[in-house]
């Protein structure tokens, strides 16, 4: 399994944890995005004419590309039904925005679940089809034992997971970005640095 070093250790050591240090990482990430990694097409989606003439002139358009903040309760519900308490950064993150629909430079077209999607890798039909692919394959005993243990936050054609096995001393549980069609999941060592990963790709 690869893992992070050089400028993404750095990057991650400026990750987000609070609710408040979400919220402004999450509107620069957003502008990053609109000027970085969104196409024609979905800017017109995501953007009225006076937005996209503020954009094409160079300015910032102030849009939140997320959802609203997740409610205590409805967190506290979701832990409950894993069984876990989410780690530090994947809470703060839910309190700044329950989900987020629009990912750089990562294959996960569905976005970060909301608090209540988030769900065992095993449990999912597409996790659990990509997990009995690879226990059919020899050699591939880490992984599946990884997907069979790990929470999935964000999923398309890849995925995004939470090992609760792995802690650091900081709480922070270790976070896989995984693509099945290459077989090397990348490891991380905070679902924030995970998700700063894609603002790295978009030049933020």
């Amino acid at each position: 399994m690869r893992e992070t070093t050089g400028p993404e250790e750095k990057a991650a050591a400026a990750a987000p944890t609070t609710p408040a240090e979400w919220r402004g990482y999450l509107k620069r990430y957003g502008d990053a995005y609109l000027r970085n990694e969104a196409d024609g097409e979905e800017l017109v989606d995501l953007l009225d004419e006076d937005q996209l003439e503020v954009l094409d002139g160079g300015g910032r358009v102030d849009l939140w590309l997320g959802e609203a903040p997740a409610r205590e309760e409805a967190l506290v519900e979701s832990e409950e039904r894993l069984g876990v308490r989410f780690p530090p950064s994947l809470r703060g993150f839910y309190l700044a925005s329950d989900g987020w629909t629009r990912v750089g430079g990562a294959w996960v077209g569905e976005g970060v679940h909301p608090c209540g999607r988030v769900s065992w890798m095993r449990d999912g039909d597409a996790g659990s089809r990509v997990t009995a692919i690879y226990d059919s394959i020899p050699g591939n005993e880490d992984l599946v034992q990884l997907f069979s243990r790990s929470l999935e936050v964000a999923r398309g054609e890849d995925f995004w997971l939470l090992d609760p096995t792995d802690v650091g001393p900081d709480g922070e549980w270790a976070a896989y970005e995984f693509a099945p069609k290459y077989g090397d999941p990348t490891k991380y060592p905070r679902f924030s640095a995970l998700f700063d990963s894609g603002y790295t790709s978009m030049g933020g």
